[in-house]
């Protein structure tokens, strides 16, 4: 049995509705806030689905960042990439 939903007026309150832009931030820290955000959000789990479903290409959802339609753990600063990096060599 589930919980009581939500009701509209509780889902126009989540910070996803009350500053949609700061899900769909460039800067790491900014998305990571996004994602803290969303721990107890009442559709969380549904959120998600839903991205999963819809492919979303970018932006947090259910408390995961997708990039490209791909969830991935932690947005890069924009800048060099990682000196380890594996690169190819035009033949």
């Amino acid at each position: 049995m589930q919980g009581p939903q939500p009701t509209f007026a509780a889902i126009d309150e989540l910070p996803c509705r009350t500053d949609p832009e700061l899900f769909f931030a460039e800067a790491p820290a900014d998305v990571e806030l996004a994602k803290s955000l969303c721990g107890d959000c009442p559709v969380r789990k549904s959120c998600l689905a839903g991205a999963v479903e819809r492919r979303e290409p970018w932006g947090v959802w259910g408390g995961e960042l997708f990039v490209r339609g791909e969830i991935v753990a932690r947005k890069r600063p924009r800048g060099r990439p990682r000196k380890n990096a594996q690169t190819e060599v035009a033949a």
